[in-house]
């Protein structure tokens, strides 16, 4: 056989059997389990930045009155993740973030420096989110060495993820006496996601670009200043994994550019720093305004 035929027949089988030799991950493994959240969460690629963003409204909820269309809200996550090894737990990843969400006029959707607080009458300086770092980390093995399973539902070719996350831990700007009067902060993040169980599955595509519905459940935002006022506020939003930072709204570009500027980029992936949260991103606010001693005097 010539040499030119013999190249020619090597390209012929490359081309027909490349699908096959690309194979497809499997969720049933402990390998597999890590490798599908990676995809969904970040990218199988170490320190790869990728970004998710939303858009959505808020409601209030007390009793004896209509909801109200308090907010809408616009947010970003930008994160990247790390492979991690553990000796009982095998492979695993972390996963490092930062992420804003900023308030918005609910008729006229600009940014919200100053609320009208339509139960107390006062007028409320806004504190927006800017929970850094938010982070968290899995791996494909429980803390025994049982192997984890991906748990993949398939809908017509699209892949359905839920997760529901209670929260109930104690409130950072309470007092030294919370378990006896209460204090804790109790909320529910429901997230959902959603996207082409194909490229979910193929190894030879790092990231998947899922479609992400948010939900949250909770009490009243701290800089809203409501007391122990009964009621409750509820989230809901959705959004997707973007092809990159340029692909985020202007007003979340510009809000970054003017007064986050670290935010274009993900935490370094050895931070060691406790995740942040409304509450103690508020408790940071209320220190540089002189401390708990004022927190109790509201702000017109």
């Amino acid at each position: 056989m010539k040499i030119s035929t013999t190249l020619a027949y090597l390209a012929a089988l490359l081309l027909a059997t490349g699908p096959v030799l690309a194979g497809k991950i499997d969720p049933n493994t402990a390998a597999g389990y890590v490798q599908l959240n990676r995809k969904i969460q970040c990218s199988l690629k170490d320190e790869d930045p990728q970004v998710y963003g939303w858009s959505g409204r808020g409601y209030s909820r007390v009793p004896g009155e209509r909801d109200r269309h308090l907010f809408n809200v616009e947010g970003m996550n930008i994160r990247q993740c790390v492979s991690t090894k553990d000796k009982v737990r095998g492979t695993g990843y972390r996963l490092v973030s930062r992420e804003i969400m900023l308030y918005l006029d609910p008729k006229t959707d600009e940014i919200l420096r100053t609320w009208e607080n339509p139960w107390t009458g006062a007028r409320n300086e806004v504190v927006h989110v800017a929970n850094d770092p938010v982070n968290f980390g899995d791996f494909g093995k429980t803390k025994d060495g049982k192997a984890k399973s991906f748990e993949l539902r398939d809908v017509n070719g699209t892949f359905l993820m839920q997760l529901e996350v209670p929260l109930f831990y104690t409130n950072p700007l309470g007092g030294n006496y919370q378990k006896y009067v209460g204090g804790t902060y109790h909320a529910t993040e429901i997230f959902d996601f959603n996207g082409s169980t194909e490229e979910l599955l193929d190894d030879r595509k790092p990231v998947s670009y899922p479609v992400i519905s948010w939900v949250r459940i909770a009490q009243w935002l701290p800089w809203m200043e409501m007391g122990s006022r009964s009621g409750l506020l509820y989230f809901n939003a959705m959004g997707k994994k973007l092809n990159g930072f340029q692909q985020l709204p202007a007003i979340l570009k510009d809000e970054i550019a003017a007064n986050y500027p670290e935010y274009t980029a993900p935490p370094p992936t050895d931070d060691k720093r406790p995740n942040e949260t409304s509450w103690t991103y508020m408790k940071k606010i209320i220190d540089k305004r002189g401390g708990g001693k004022n927190a109790d005097k509201p702000r017109h």
